[in-house]
C-alpha cells in the first residue's frame, strides 16, 4: 500500500477510505481491514467463525475470512482490556443511488432531504439487524469529510466518508448512531484546513446557543387528512383569507409547541381568522434577528421542541380548520462559520463575487442561485415544508433583494448582468422555478411575496414570463395609508390622495394587504401609537385602519397584537400585552376584529372578486373636503355591499350615498358601535334608499358617518 494512502486512511484523510477499508477480494481471497488506533487485538466474526486481524500498520488492522465473497461480519475490537462488538461502516453500500447523484448533478432532486442528510435505517444481517445512520453531505471542494458525533466520542478518523465523484456528495452509513445523537461534519478545505460544520440538510438541531445537528426519525401520525384533501381543490383568490402573523416565541412566552398550539388554536377561532402565518420557524442562532437568519433551513427551531411537535401545531390548527403559511427566507444567510458560509472550504452556497454574493444591510451572504445544486437545496426545502409538515403555502422574503443586483448598493459597489441590466437573472429564474415546482406539487397552496416595488408580473403565470406567486403583499397600499393616517385628522383632505391612490392598481397583481411586524419595531410606533390624538381617537382611528384593510380589494395579513391595539411595538424579548384585554378600549378593537373577520367570511362581495376590477366600484372617492370615501364591493352573483368610512373627527349626519338598488339597507357593521368601545353613532340598524332623480343609480340612502368610523351596508 502507498504509505501516503495507508496515512491518510489512518488519519481518516482520504477521500475514498472505503477502497482501503472493509471488504476486499484480493488474489481470490476475502481480506478486511479497519482503523482502529489503539487497539490491543481485532477480529472478525462470521457466520463461519471468527478470525484475528494483524495490524499492519499503527492502528490499521486486516483479516483473512474463507470464501471468495464478502460476507456479512462484525469487528471484535480490545481496548483497555474490554472487548467491543461493533459492525463496520465500510461494509455497506452507499445509500444515494445512481438515480439520486444524477438528479443531484442536474439540480433536480425534488425530494433532496431524501438523499442528503441523515437518515435512520434497520438493516437485516445474517449476524443480526443492524441500526445505523447514513449520512450524506454535499461538499464538492472538500479535500476530505469525516463525520462526528455522540456515537464516536466527536473523534472522526475512524468515520472518513467516501467521495460519490463527480456529484460532490460524500457518504457514510455509521453503525449504531441512532436518532437524538448529535453530529456534525468535518471538512478538509483545499487549504489543509478541517472546518467543523452542522449540516445543511439537519432535520434537527440543537437548542441555540448550541449549534450541533441531531438524527431525527419521525414517528409523527397525522390527522389532518380531511384539511389536505380539501386543500387540494382550494381557489385561494376566490376565497376569504384573513391571516394573523405570528412569532412563536413571543406570542405568550414559555410555551412549548404543543401548548402554543392549543392555546393558538383556540385565539385564532375565537378571532376568525382563516389562517396563521408564522415568522421563520426554521432554527436561527440569534434571537433578535426574528428566524429572518437562518442556518439549519431543514430543521425547525429546538427552542419550543421536536420536529414533531412542530408538526403537532399544524396539524392542531388544521384539525380547526385553519391554515398555516410559513414566512421562508431564501435571498441570503448568515456568515456564522458553524453553518452554510464557506461550507467546504471555498464560496459555495454563496456566489463567489462579493458584489453578488454578500449583502451589506444584513452583513449576510446570497445564496448562488445559478448553480444547479443551490437552486436544488432551496427548491427542495420550499417543497420540505410544504409536503412534510403540511404548510399551506410559504411567505418568500425579502424578494426585492433578490431581483435587483444593485439592491441597496451605490455605483460601483454591484456588477450588471450578461446584458448590462440591473436584474438578477439567476433569482429570477429561481423564483420561477420554486413557484412552478410547488404548485405543479401542491395543488391549492398559495405562494406569496414579499415584494416592495414595481416589478411587473410577480403574480403572473410563469409561463407568461411572471414569477408565478399567488399573492403579493401590497406595500404600496400600507404605506400610503399609515403615512395618511399619521396626519392629523384636520389636515387629512390635502392628502386625500394617500388614501384613494391604491385603487389605480389594485388589480394589476393578486394582493394581499399587509400590516406585518415591519410596521410595529424599529422606532415606528405601534398602530396605537401612529395615530393622532387622545386615547378615544387613537383607538378609533385603528378600528377606522381596520374596517378599511377588511373591505378593501384584497386579501387580508395583521400582525398578532394589532387585533387588540397593542400601545407598545411589538419586541421579540416579551410577550405580547395581554393584559391591555381588561380595557373596554381595547377589548373593543378586538370585538371588532372578531366581527370584521365573520362579515367578511360570510360575505362574497368582500373576497371573492379581489383580484378583478369588476368587484370593486367608486361610488366616492373625491371627498377630500370630508375625507370621506364610499365604494361598493360585488362578488359573482349581483349581490353587493356598500362602504362609507370617515376619516374625519367630525360625525356627520344626512351625509348623501348613492345606492344601486332601493328599499332598505342594514347596518350590518359600525366600527363605532359601542361594543367596540365607539361613540355610538349609527342608524338604528339600516337606512332607507328613496328615489332621488339625477343621482347616479336612481336610489339614495342618507345616513350618519361617525367620526373616525366605518360604516358596512347590505341590501336586504
Amino acid at each position: 500500500m502507498d504509505p501516503t494512502v495507508r496515512d491518510e486512511v489512518v488519519a481518516g484523510s482520504h477521500y475514498q477510505p472505503h477502497e482501503v477499508l472493509g471488504p476486499h477480494v484480493i488474489d481470490g481471497e476475502v481480506w478486511v481491514r479497519a482503523v482502529k488506533p489503539y487497539a490491543q487485538s481485532v477480529s472478525v466474526e462470521t457466520l463461519d467463525g471468527t478470525f484475528t486481524a494483524v495490524e499492519e500498520s499503527p492502528g490499521l488492522w486486516a483479516a483473512r475470512v474463507p470464501g471468495k465473497d464478502a460476507p456479512d461480519y462484525r469487528l471484535h475490537v480490545t481496548w483497555a482490556g474490554t472487548e467491543h462488538v461493533m459492525d463496520d461502516p465500510y461494509r455497506f453500500m452507499p445509500f444515494p443511488g445512481e438515480l439520486d447523484l444524477h438528479l443531484i448533478r442536474e439540480g433536480r432532486h425534488e425530494k433532496l432531504w431524501e438523499a442528503l442528510g441523515a437518515r435512520a435505517h434497520t438493516l437485516d444481517s445474517v449476524l443480526g439487524e443492524v441500526r445505523g445512520t447514513s449520512f450524506a453531505v454535499w461538499a464538492p471542494n472538500a479535500r476530505a469529510v469525516r463525520v462526528v458525533g455522540d456515537f464516536n466520542g466527536w473523534s472522526g478518523a475512524g468515520h472518513a466518508m467516501r467521495s460519490l465523484g463527480v456529484s460532490g456528495v460524500w457518504e457514510l452509513f455509521v453503525p449504531g448512531a441512532l436518532p437524538g445523537q448529535r453530529y456534525k461534519f468535518e471538512i478538509l478545505g483545499k487549504d489543509g484546513h478541517w472546518r467543523l460544520k452542522a449540516d445543511p440538510m439537519a432535520r434537527r438541531t440543537e437548542c441555540p446557543p448550541d449549534t450541533a445537528s441531531i438524527i431525527d426519525e419521525s414517528a409523527y401520525e397525522w390527522n389532518d387528512a380531511s384539511w389536505m384533501s380539501a386543500r387540494a381543490s382550494r381557489q385561494v383568490h376566490k376565497e376569504a383569507m384573513s391571516v394573523y402573523e405570528v412569532h412563536i416565541g413571543s406570542w405568550r412566552q414559555g410555551l412549548d409547541y404543543r401548548e402554543f398550539a392549543h392555546q393558538l388554536r383556540d385565539y385564532v377561532l375565537e378571532t376568525g381568522f382563516t389562517h396563521v402565518e408564522f415568522m421563520p420557524v426554521m432554527e436561527h442562532p440569534f434571537g433578535p434577528s426574528w428566524g429572518y437568519q437562518v442556518t439549519s433551513y431543514y430543521a425547525p427551531s429546538a427552542r419550543f421542541g421536536s420536529p414533531d411537535d412542530f408538526r403537532y401545531v399544524v396539524d392542531t390548527l388544521h384539525q380547526a380548520g385553519i391554515g398555516v403559511l410559513l414566512d421562508w427566507v431564501p435571498g441570503h444567510f448568515p456568515k456564522d462559520a458553524w453553518a452554510l458560509g464557506q461550507f467546504d472550504g471555498s464560496p459555495l452556497y454563496e456566489h463567489p463575487d462579493p458584489l453578488r454574493g454578500e449583502q451589506p444591510d444584513w452583513g449576510t451572504y446570497i445564496f448562488d442561485f445559478g448553480r444547479p445544486e443551490v437552486r436544488n437545496f432551496l427548491v427542495a426545502n420550499a417543497l420540505f415544508w410544504i409536503e412534510e409538515f403540511h404548510a399551506d403555502g410559504l411567505r418568500v422574503d425579502a424578494v426585492a433583494s433578490m431581483l435587483y443586483l444593485d439592491y441597496s448598493r451605490e455605483d460601483g459597489q454591484w456588477r450588471p448582468n450578461i446584458h448590462g441590466g440591473r436584474e438578477n437573472l439567476d433569482a429570477i429564474s429561481f423564483l420561477q422555478e420554486v413557484n412552478a415546482t410547488a404548485y405543479r406539487r401542491n395543488p391549492g397552496i398559495v405562494m406569496v411575496a414579499e415584494e416592495s416595488t414595481a416589478w411587473p408580473g410577480v403574480t403572473a403565470p410563469t409561463d407568461a414570463g411572471g414569477l408565478g406567486f399567488g399573492l403579493k403583499w401590497n406595500m404600496g397600499w400600507m404605506n400610503d395609508t399609515l403615512r395618511y393616517l399619521g396626519e392629523d385628522p384636520m389636515h387629512r383632505g390635502s392628502h386625500h390622495h394617500n388614501l384613494t391612490f391604491s385603487l389605480m392598481y389594485a388589480f394589476s397583481e393578486q394582493y394581499i394587504l399587509p400590516l406585518s411586524h415591519d410596521e410595529v419595531v424599529h422606532g415606528k410606533g405601534s398602530l396605537w401609537e401612529r395615530m393622532p390624538g387622545d386615547d378615544w381617537r387613537k383607538a378609533a382611528g385603528v378600528r377606522a385602519l381596520l374596517a378599511l384593510q377588511w373591505t378593501h380589494p384584497g386579501k387580508q395579513l395583521l400582525f398578532m397584537g394589532c387585533e387588540f391595539a397593542q400601545r407598545a411595538e411589538w419586541s421579540e424579548a416579551r410577550s405580547l400585552d395581554w393584559g391591555h384585554l381588561d380595557n373596554d378600549g381595547h377589548r373593543g378593537v378586538l370585538n371588532l376584529v372578531r366581527d370584521l373577520n365573520a362579515l367578511y367570511r360570510e360575505t362574497p362581495a368582500l373576497y371573492e372578486r379581489d383580484t378583478v376590477r369588476e368587484g370593486f366600484t367608486w361610488i366616492n372617492g373625491d371627498d377630500a373636503g370630508r375625507s370621506v370615501i364610499a365604494f361598493l364591493r360585488h362578488d359573482d352573483h349581483g349581490n353587493e355591499v356598500a362602504v362609507a368610512i370617515n376619516m374625519s373627527g367630525l360625525t356627520y349626519s344626512g351625509y348623501r350615498l348613492d345606492l344601486p338598488r332601493g328599499g332598505t339597507w342594514d347596518e350590518v357593521l359600525n366600527s363605532d358601535a359601542e361594543t367596540y368601545g365607539g361613540a355610538g353613532a349609527g342608524n338604528v340598524g339600516s337606512v332607507e334608499a328613496v328615489e332621488e332623480p339625477g343621482s347616479r343609480w336612481g336610489q339614495v340612502g342618507y345616513l350618519t358617518l361617525p367620526a373616525l368610523g366605518a360604516i358596512v351596508l347590505r341590501p336586504r
